[in-house]
């Protein structure tokens, strides 16, 4: 019995010893220890990576399907631009500088000739083609095509970047629509500068052919007479006018591709959870 007693402790011991040496320090402890709470962070980033880049791709397969349907290519409307104006319109959607009642986007694309129908107005609601017609640019910026851009007074220039359109007034070119400029350094000074939408006699197909293009503004985006006031009554009190350019130099806060999207997939899944 005894002898069974001392074999059961020398084996306890034995156990104990091996347990003391395999065992790891509190330092080793340490060191698993912010290796798991290091390795916490980069997983949620790579997961917020990863519903950031599902949402881009859901955001991109939006605009080229609604570019396709709306039959945009045919209307030289170009897909990089009318992405621009997209990602604009949902950024500023979210920021509640729009209308909830309207899903109006006008585009300008003074990349085109002076003779090209440059001017788009989408409803993106129905996801039509609401108007396609000719629109002037101002005097400074170049003759049938703009190649020079200001926001300063007195430059006769068209300004490029994203607008908010807001009250109706009647003025010398009869109806017209002023407009608040969005992007700082580009065309905040619309306003101040009297840069509005209205209608104008030079801008038609008998200017063109008078002058080989269309006459000029002080900056404003002038429409043909005839489309004034269907036009303006379709974009006016908070919608998006969005100019794009040629100046590589431009960047705009509403250009961010991945607010726009997450703007959109937040705005999608409401409309299914309401289905």
């Amino acid at each position: 019995m005894k002898k069974y007693t001392f074999w059961s402790i020398t084996m306890l011991l034995i156990t104990l010893t091996i347990f003391a040496i395999n065992r790891p320090t509190s330092a080793e402890k340490s060191v698993v220890n912010n290796q798991i709470l290091k390795a916490q962070p980069v997983s949620m980033e790579a997961a917020n990576e990863e519903n950031a880049a599902s949402a881009e791709e859901i955001f991109d397969q939006y605009i080229t399907e609604t570019y396709t349907s709306m039959g945009l290519t045919s209307a030289g409307l170009s897909l990089d631009v009318f992405k621009k104006a997209l990602t604009g319109y949902f950024n500023l959607k979210d920021s509640g500088k729009l209308s909830s009642k309207k899903d109006i986007l006008s585009i300008v694309d003074f990349t085109k000739s002076s003779k090209s129908k440059r001017l788009w107005i989408i409803d993106l609601a129905a996801q039509k083609l609401l108007f396609n017609t000719l629109v002037a640019h101002g005097q400074g910026s170049g003759n049938d095509l703009a190649t020079s851009f200001s926001d300063l007074a007195n430059s006769h220039k068209s300004s490029l970047g994203f607008y908010v359109t807001n009250e109706t007034y009647f003025g010398k070119h009869g109806l017209s629509l002023r407009l608040d400029g969005m992007d700082e350094g580009y065309n905040t000074n619309a306003r101040n500068r009297a840069v509005v939408v209205h209608g104008a006699a030079y801008v038609s197909q008998s200017a063109i052919k008078q002058l080989g293009r269309l006459g000029r503004s002080h900056g404003c985006p002038a429409l043909p007479t005839e489309l004034t006031k269907p036009i303006i009554e379709t974009i006016k009190d908070k919608t998006v006018l969005f100019i794009n350019g040629p100046e590589s130099n431009y960047s705009s806060a509403y250009l961010n591709t991945t607010g726009a999207a997450s703007n959109y997939a937040m705005q999608y899944a409401g409309s299914q959870s309401s289905i």
